[in-house]
């Protein structure tokens, strides 16, 4: 059974239909992404799972719990992480309070505390500043508290927004070695990504969303030789 189930997933935005009945399955240890031009529906999806944006019709299933019947906040709880689009940290707060709110679903001191060692090994330089106000970071500076702040839930399963967006290149490739490092160590990563080379690089599976339907699926290394993914969207 996968670990996170969607079919005829529905989403209205007013009278604008965003998601045309939307059906994917995620299983335990995969890198699934899901990629699409701008406004094909695929952070809609996300928040759709992670419960802020409502469905108008169709399912979520997460582990067995209806994820549409699930309040936002308890989701977290069930072992979900969600890291937006635009990293949201609070950025009037030190790196280390943004991680330690990550953790606040979590009740054992000395668990948390491992956790952030764990979050600091993958990461040294949010130890390094660990004291620093996190809105005077870099870009990719925040996308990584962001990355780690969702890692202090220990979560089952990472939801990912746009990971890579307004970085350099060099700080996309780090981005990308860390979502490889948090998939190898045993965590399921759903993957929303406008760099489509690099997010088909690292999947397993990937879903290609064109307004709001999935016109592609399948095995990321056959979808990156496919010549219309090639053409839409990787530029060749």
């Amino acid at each position: 059974m996968a670990m996170l189930e969607i079919k005829d997933l529905q989403v209205y935005y007013g009278v604008i239909q965003a998601l045309k009945s939307i059906s994917f399955d995620v299983n335990q240890g995969e890198v699934i992404a899901l990629i699409g031009a701008n406004g094909a529906g695929k952070t809609t999806i996300l928040h759709t799972i992670t419960g802020l944006v409502p469905a108008k019709g169709g399912s979520i299933t997460f582990e067995g719990h209806d994820l549409l019947k699930t309040p936002a906040h308890e989701i977290v709880s069930l072992g979900m992480a969600h890291v937006p689009e635009g990293r949201r940290i609070f950025a009037d707060l030190t790196v280390l309070d943004n991680l330690k709110l990550g953790a606040y679903t979590r009740k054992d001191k000395k668990e948390i505390a491992d956790t952030l060692q764990m979050v600091f090994k993958r990461f040294p330089r949010l130890e390094e500043r660990k004291s620093q106000i996190a809105g005077t970071l870099s870009g990719g500076e925040q996308q990584m508290l962001a990355m780690g702040r969702a890692l202090m839930s220990h979560p089952k399963i990472i939801l990912m927004d746009e990971p890579s967006m307004g970085l350099s290149p060099l700080f996309v490739n780090e981005i990308f070695d860390i979502i490889k490092e948090v998939s190898a160590s045993g965590t399921t990563v759903l993957l929303v990504e406008q760099n489509a080379k690099k997010a088909l690089s690292i999947a397993d599976r990937a879903y290609v969303l064109e307004t709001g339907k999935i016109v592609l699926s399948g095995d990321a290394k056959e979808l990156m030789d496919d010549d219309s993914v090639k053409k839409a969207y990787l530029g060749e």
